[in-house]
């Protein structure tokens, strides 16, 4: 791993005191000097025929619009993976917990499914708030969190592993693509908390080094629902385009409103990184058709492997359901974590970290590797547009996976952002 391993951890503790989070309140930190190599004992039972993992996600609250399918995608995983046999011979016991939109809770629910239920591994979160709430609980307990969701990058955790995008992999190629379809200015909208923060301190500086003028920020508590002052400002600033880091169902508010006052994907676009084909439903398709998205998967995705997917998804949920970028990341999540199992022919954390440097797996959005330094996976760009049915339609790929670089060591006007 990187040598800023204790850097990174401050930098987290940061974010935590940022959303007045205690540390108490998400267990022991690793690098305490009091608990410094103390992490808790594991308590995984592998002796029967069966073996624990956790789900945690958004089944209440705000952010419940985006969570309760990608604990679909994973109920899924998790089915089809105990009806071939199981991991490593042992059918997988899945112990459910409700994050409830709350960060204390998922630090909460993350303590209990690790020391009470004894889980060999955890499946879920979604902001980064809920992330980084649940780091510590991760590394003093030296348990495995497999987190579904693009995020801003500017982390990385031997407890974690990243199975959707980081900036590279998402919020740079949006904003190469803006810049290539002519945008010199951009106004920036995102929910108040840490995602959207980080990532609008990145879109400033690649930004200042392209040329492109910010000419608004604005940022709506998580579930706020009255953007008539915000939009108005989109509307007034007249910036080429909007970059949206909103979160859960405030987009769909945010959206109406825009219709509202007449802006349109064609005099104002918004690039959105948070919205794919589940909020779509929710926000409704005419207040949203032919916005661009940026993400890695799309229901649209013409592969075998994909084909599949989407046929076993609406087979088991139903004919009107769709499947989006978050929820097929955690049903690849689950199946990278029994390979690494299997390669690794142990559920033991330290066992699967070492094995997991190359793993691959045919996922729904393409072939995907893990980087067993950074524990993120590589990852196919795609720029998108919302259709009349709901859909997403890719308009723009990076054509193959891009490597991951979530500290942007490879861009020199990132250099110093994650200090």
């Amino acid at each position: 791993m990187r040598s800023a391993k204790r850097l990174r951890r401050a930098l987290a503790g940061v974010a935590l005191l940022s959303m007045g989070l205690g540390i108490a309140a998400c267990g022991a930190r690793v690098d305490d000097e009091a608990d410094a190599g103390a992490a808790a004992a594991s308590c995984v039972d592998t002796s029967g025929d069966s073996v624990k993992i956790g789900f945690l996600n958004s089944r209440s609250g705000t952010m419940a619009i985006s969570e309760n399918t990608v604990y679909n995608s994973l109920a899924m995983a998790a089915e089809e993976i105990n009806e071939a046999g199981g991991v490593l011979g042992k059918q997988l016991e899945v112990v459910a917990e409700d994050g409830a939109s709350e960060p204390t809770i998922f630090a909460e629910k993350a303590e209990k499914l690790i020391r009470a239920d004894c889980v060999a591994a955890v499946f879920g979160g979604w902001t980064s708030s809920s992330r980084k709430a649940m780091l510590p609980v991760f590394e003093s307990n030296d348990a495995l969190l497999f987190y579904p969701v693009q995020y801003e990058g500017l982390e990385s955790s031997e407890n974690i592993f990243y199975s959707g995008a980081t900036t590279n992999q998402q919020i740079v190629p949006a904003l190469d693509y803006l810049k290539e379809q002519g945008a010199t200015s951009l106004f920036l909208v995102g929910s108040d908390y840490v995602f959207p923060q980080t990532a609008n301190k990145i879109i400033k500086a690649y930004a200042e080094a392209n040329g492109i003028e910010i000419l608004g920020e604005e940022y709506a508590p998580l579930g706020h629902t009255d953007f008539s002052t915000i939009v108005s400002k989109v509307r007034d600033a007249g910036a080429d385009a909007v970059f949206n880091t909103l979160n859960g169902d405030s987009n769909v508010a945010f959206f109406k409103e825009y219709k509202s006052l007449g802006l349109t994907p064609d005099t104002m676009p918004v690039l959105s990184v948070s919205i794919a084909e589940e909020e779509v439903g929710g926000i409704g398709v005419d207040n949203i058709v032919g916005q661009p998205v940026a993400w890695n998967y799309y229901q649209t995705i013409d592969s075998p492997e994909n084909a599949e997917f989407v046929a076993a998804f609406k087979a088991r949920y139903g004919d009107d359901k769709v499947t989006s970028d978050p929820m097929e990341a955690a049903y690849t999540s689950l199946y990278l974590w029994k390979a690494m199992v299997e390669k690794a022919d142990s559920f033991a954390v330290p066992d699967v970290q070492a094995a997991a440097d190359g793993v691959t797996f045919d996922a729904p959005e393409g072939t995907v590797t893990v980087n067993g330094d950074n524990h993120h996976i590589a990852k196919t760009a795609l720029i998108g547009k919302i259709g009349p049915d709901g859909l997403i339609y890719t308009e723009w790929s990076s054509g193959e996976p891009i490597e991951p670089d979530p500290y942007l060591e490879s861009y020199p006007w990132a250099s110093g952002l994650a200090g």
